[in-house]
């Protein structure tokens, strides 16, 4: 990468704002699926990607949903409405997914590491298993507990709890590449914690492994659109160098 892909970069970051009001100008499809595309190459953990986007295209739905989020300018003014979604249950189906990847990848002449074997055979499994009311996590917190004494081990996810976390990190990084390639295509967004979610998850009809981070907001901005100046806590209070 030379300096003006970084300069690029570095223009599309420093652009994007949290909207608060749009204009009623409609989003191309093609602008949507685009940064929808990109936030499906973000990282995540273990290439499970607990995520799933709700594009909401149905306008009572849509209603719904505005009025989940207290009704605020930025979901009644959007011109689309993207529900971001981290499930916790369906590591098993992607797991089994990424084997079923791996063997084909093998059949095309791919030399996959045995070590990519024995992580979605055996360690996902043992590292992602909770069992009913996390009995299995909280067996696996003693002996791992013990043996951290000796030794570094992963210690977590070892509940429900830290599997919501889990999952609730890898979508929170796609929604940063879709807000961003939405900023670069000359759109922009607001993501938003500020609603009702067991509303929002009636609404869709989410499983009960599913939470919703943040809906985000889509459009073209309006002037007033950036209610405050960019305020940032002095680098040196964030930034440690150790």
């Amino acid at each position: 990468m030379n300096d003006n892909h970084f300069l690029a970069f570095r223009e599309i970051v420093e652009s994007r704002r949290s909207i608060r009001l749009f204009e009623p100008t409609p989003i191309p499809e093609g602008v949507i699926q685009g940064a929808l595309d990109l936030a499906l190459l973000a990282p995540n953990s273990s290439n499970l990607q607990p995520w799933e986007f709700y594009w909401i295209q149905d306008p009572q739905k849509k209603q719904k949903i505005v009025e989940a989020c207290f009704s605020q300018a930025a979901a009644a003014t959007a011109a689309e409405l993207v529900v971001c979604v981290a499930r916790t249950a369906t590591w098993k189906k992607h797991c089994s997914f990424m084997k079923d990847q791996l063997t084909r990848a093998e059949q095309e002449g791919v030399r996959i590491p045995k070590a990519a074997w024995l992580y979605y055979e055996k360690t996902a499994p043992f590292m992602y298993t909770q069992g009913f009311l996390s009995i299995f996590g909280i067996c696996k917190w003693i002996f791992l507990s013990v043996l951290g004494c000796f030794k570094p081990v992963p210690r977590e996810p070892m509940s429900q709890k830290d599997m919501t976390l889990w999952a609730t990190k890898t979508t929170a990084l796609a929604c940063e590449h879709f807000m961003l390639a939405l900023r670069a295509q000359g759109f922009d967004s607001c993501p938003m914690e500020g609603m009702d979610s067991l509303r929002v998850r009636k609404i869709l009809k989410l499983p009960r492994d599913a939470s919703v981070p943040m809906i985000i907001a889509c459009g073209k901005r309006r002037a007033e659109g950036v209610t405050l100046p960019r305020i940032r806590a002095p680098r040196d209070w964030v930034v440690k160098r150790v």
